[in-house]
This record gives structure tokens, C-alpha cells and sequence, in this order.
């Protein structure tokens, strides 16, 4: 079985799918939430619940809406959640041949201009997480506060765990002189691609973070440790949270204890231990 990132996101996401269809109720395919932006020369399917101050829902490698299917009912309580699939995945669209955390970044930006809210709390899961990084440095005026969990700044074994960088690159080398014909085929290559050459952000460029900010990972995540640790180090005020007994899957594994506390951090309620 390949150890990647986007396929464990995936089996996810496929599980939760399940899961939701039992309570009649499918994030990410619910067309009395779902409508269509055009935002940056593709259209962003995005989905809102609930009522109050904007949140952000962004999710990671080949994954879809319905990734927070354990979140969105309880933040929806109190926020204006936006769940959105980034372009490339889920419902969004994208034609083109290349795919960056920067362009991604500029859209969920763009997205808000086209909603008409002024800025939002972010949570981002994954590559998610990186997106909300990145748009908290390229659009410092769009992001109140953020929670990030199992992001990475770069590709290799320092940042991913080495048995996933190994695969990642096994992956590489075997479809390397590959002929991507179908839409999918090219579709998904420029996913995988995506995490395989990116992010390449430097720790210092981190210091340009200004809102609060949540840096979070599994005590066994697919992200090094250290290299959690470093993200929060490098952003100024920023509290870390490592989750014992969990692995990539935060937000989905330990759904009660994650929601609530980044509500808390959102709140202004969050303390250190």
C-alpha cells in the first residue's frame, strides 16, 4: 500500500463519505448548500452552514469537502462556516497544467473578495494547513486567526516522515516517463506533483505571520515533530499543539477534543499548559 499523503486522505474522505450518506446528510455533494464561485478564472465549489463570524474550511491532497465532515456541524453552531474544494479537487474546477500552494492561496483570498466578507478564521488540514500558511502571508488581511494541522514548509524526509518521502518518490520514479491522456490521469498527477515539488517555504519567511495562530500535528502524524515544533518556533506567538495518540487524521480522530479546542483558540480561550 502506498504511504502518502493524498491516498490516506483519501481512504478518509471515502470513509466520512460513508458515514455521512448513513445520516442522510453528504458534505461536499449537499446542492441546498452548494453553489459555485468564479474566482480567479476557475469555479470554486463551495458549500456554507451556520451563522456568525466567517471560518474557513480548507482541506488537503486529493481530498474534498466532506474531509470535515466531524467538523462542520459543530462549528456551524456558531460560525459562518465556508467549506470549499480547492481547485484541482472535489467539484472545483481547473484546466491548467501546473498546481502551487501560492495560486491556491490567491483563490481562497480571491474567494472571500467574491463573498463579500472582509477576512475569516482559518483552519487548514494538510496541505490545507500549508494553504492556510500561505495565505496568511501572502493576504495578511484576510486571516484573523488560523489553525493548522499536519502542515510542512518542504519536501523530504526532515518535513514528511522518511518511509512516506520514500514512497513519494518511488511514485515519482515509476510514472516518471508516464503518458498522462485522460483528464483524471492529468489531474491527478498534477495533485501528487503538487506535494512532491512543494511548499518551499523558508522558516524565516514565517515571521511575516501576524494573526493568532494554532500550529498542530499527531504525536505520530506523517509530519516530523521537529519539524511541527520549528513551524511554531518561527511564527511569532504562535502556541503548538501536538495530539498524543494520533496520526495525520487530527481533526477526524480526535473530532470532540479538536473542534472544541480551536474553538477556544478562535474564542480567545486558549491557554498553555
Amino acid at each position: 500500500m502506498m504511504l502518502k499523503r493524498m491516498f490516506l486522505l483519501m481512504l478518509i474522505c471515502q470513509a466520512l463519505v460513508a458515514c455521512s450518506q448513513q445520516k442522510g446528510i453528504i458534505y461536499g455533494d449537499n446542492p441546498a448548500a452548494g453553489k459555485y464561485y468564479n474566482v480567479r478564472g476557475v469555479k470554486l465549489y463551495t458549500e456554507v452552514y451556520g451563522t456568525g463570524k466567517p471560518l474557513l474550511m480548507i482541506h488537503g491532497n486529493g481530498g474534498s469537502i466532506n474531509a470535515f465532515e466531524k467538523n462542520i456541524p459543530y462549528f456551524a453552531k456558531k460560525y459562518k462556516v465556508i467549506a470549499v474544494d480547492s481547485r484541482a479537487h472535489g467539484k472545483s474546477t481547473d484546466g491548467r497544467d501546473s498546481l502551487t500552494f501560492e495560486m491556491m492561496a490567491d483563490d481562497f483570498a480571491a474567494l472571500l473578495d467574491v463573498m463579500h466578507i472582509d477576512s475569516a478564521y482559518v483552519i487548514g488540514w494538510s496541505d490545507g494547513g500549508i494553504n492556510a500558511l500561505v495565505m496568511a502571508m501572502r493576504h495578511p488581511e484576510k486571516v484573523k486567526a488560523l489553525a493548522s494541522t499536519g502542515a510542512n514548509l518542504w519536501p523530504d524526509s526532515t518535513a514528511l516522515i522518511p518511509s512516506l518521502w520514500k514512497d513519494m518518490e518511488k511514485e515519482y520514479a515509476d510514472k516518471k516517463d508516464s503518458k498522462f491522456v485522460t483528464d483524471k490521469e492529468k489531474n491527478d498527477r498534477k495533485v501528487f506533483m503538487l506535494d512532491y515539488k512543494e511548499p518551499n517555504i523558508k522558516l524565516s519567511a514565517l515571521s511575516s505571520i501576524k494573526c493568532p495562530s494554532l500550529i498542530i500535528a499527531g504525536d505520530h502524524d506523517l509530519i516530523v515533530t521537529t519539524h511541527t515544533v520549528q513551524i511554531a518556533e518561527n511564527i511569532r506567538g504562535a502556541y503548538l499543539w501536538i495530539l498524543p495518540d494520533s496520526g495525520h487524521g487530527t481533526l477526524v480522530e480526535h473530532a470532540d477534543e479538536f473542534n472544541k479546542k480551536v474553538d477556544d483558540f478562535f474564542s480567545g480561550q486558549f491557554h498553555k499548559r
